[in-house]
């Protein structure tokens, strides 16, 4: 099971890293406020703020490839929600601030989560007296996102092993069908957890 394609750097030693998780957050919190707030005219703003999260990555040791990575993976649903936009009056400039700000916010998370270690952050929650339901539910999310993930690896394997053709439709069908199984099985195992969460007085 691999238990850090999440937050793979966020148990480092740097100076950024021993900053304390209020601080942190507190600051991501500020910054993603301001970063929605600033008109798409603020490009010193936005020019800034980039220099300064490419500042934080360096200082906190996390590889700028890495970044890059992170921010493939989540970038096409910011076009996505962009895109929709286009029709509008005035619908490449809603587009460009939605990227340009998204993009933004979404470096300053994945440098949080890289930073900080979940736990902490569910702490300051804690602290903070958010709900608790909304933190455990947090804290779940996080605990069986890997164990759906290692499943999905090994039904994958197993299914690839099963498999003697290479053509690309026979591997997105094999894909749909691993998924389809995922979502059953994780329903499943979502109710066995409930049932045993009750069985011993959780409310």
């Amino acid at each position: 099971m691999r238990h850090d394609f999440l937050d793979r750097y966020s148990r480092q030693d740097s100076p950024v890293h021993r900053l304390s998780a209020e601080a942190k957050l507190v600051c991501v919190l500020a910054v993603i406020v301001l970063t929605v707030a600033a008109p798409l005219s603020a490009l010193p703003y936005f020019a800034g703020l980039a220099c300064v999260l490419a500042t934080v990555a360096l200082a906190a040791k996390i590889p700028m490839g890495y970044l890059g990575m992170r921010l493939l993976w989540m970038e096409p649903f910011v076009l996505g929600v962009g895109l929709l936009t286009l029709f509008q009056p005035g619908g490449w400039t809603i587009f460009t601030g939605i990227v340009v700000k998204s993009t933004l916010s979404l470096v300053t998370m994945v440098l949080l989560a890289n930073t900080t270690p979940f736990a902490e952050i569910l702490r300051v929650m804690k602290r903070a007296r958010m709900p608790g339901l909304l933190v455990t539910t947090l804290a779940l999310m996080y605990r069986y996102l890997f164990v759906l993930v290692d499943e999905a690896e090994r039904m994958q394997r197993a299914r690839l092993c099963r498999t003697f053709e290479r053509r690309r439709w026979i591997g997105w069908k094999t894909l749909a069908t691993v998924a389809g199984q995922l979502f059953v099985r994780s329903t499943e195992r979502a109710e066995r957890i409930y049932a045993a969460m009750l069985a011993r007085g959780w409310k």
